[in-house]
């Protein structure tokens, strides 16, 4: 059967990244969590001293910096490998620092610009779950199934909280809700790709679901999608 792209939205910790990998998998498609980009330039103008709240050169920064995604070198529990200038960074940005500073990065109008075109180009082959917080939106409106996942702001937290555990990087759990509270204020009130429930997107609340459970709910809508007949679609410009 013919592969389609397939975009997920939503807040942080909500669950993207484990049920986009997880549904990857299942369907031999190329997992792209878009949100690396973001994580990336923040790390290295983290690491290189580059004012976070300076738009114009965190966007300069953008801009010139080779972002390179492939899936795992190394099993160690990753999703996937995040070089920067050949640099790998997969886990370095998952830090506490760069959940601190990736919202106000991400909402720089150059910086997505310079990012949404990579991604754009990545979408257009199919065969891939495209996971952000502006895909079906923005990056990808035309892909063959939108679904926009959420979870209560404790059930977030608390998932969050377990992972930062699991690395090694314990937190309190009052700093994590606090910290995914900021973001969400951030990313659904941005001016450039807020965060929202894009047009044809199904909304799926995973607060009380396995990811097995939604998993298999969007593995139906794919199916589904799959065999509807093809409609025609007015050239964009």
């Amino acid at each position: 059967m013919k592969k389609i792209t397939i975009a997920i939205d939503g807040p942080a910790a909500s669950g993207k990244s484990t049920v986009g990998g997880r549904l990857a998998d299942k369907l031999g498609y190329l997992y792209f969590d878009t949100g690396v980009m973001y994580r990336a330039v923040t790390w290295v103008a983290l690491m290189r001293s580059i004012p976070i709240e300076d738009e114009a050169a965190v966007t300069k920064l953008a801009e010139s910096l080779l972002i390179e995604v492939t899936r795992p070198t190394i099993q160690d529990g990753r999703q996937y490998t995040v070089y920067a200038d050949g640099e790998d960074i997969t886990w370095q940005i998952r830090e506490p620092e760069v959940n601190r500073y990736v919202s106000p990065v991400s909402a720089y109008r150059g910086v997505r610009q310079a990012l949404t075109c990579q991604q754009r180009r990545i979408g257009a082959a199919g065969g891939v779950v495209m996971v952000g917080r502006d895909i079906g939106s923005v990056v990808l409106p035309e892909a063959g199934v939108k679904i926009y996942l959420d979870a209560t702001l404790e059930e977030r937290a608390r998932r969050r909280y377990l992972e930062a555990l699991q690395h090694g990087t314990p937190r309190e759990y009052a700093e994590v809700l606090e910290d995914l509270k900021r973001r969400d204020y951030i990313d659904s009130t941005r001016e450039q790709s807020p965060l929202c429930v894009a047009k044809g997107a199904v909304v799926i609340d995973s607060t009380k679901m396995t990811v097995e459970e939604v998993v298999a709910r969007i593995e139906a809508l794919i199916l589904a999608a799959k065999e509807r007949p093809p409609t025609t679609k007015t050239p964009r410009h």
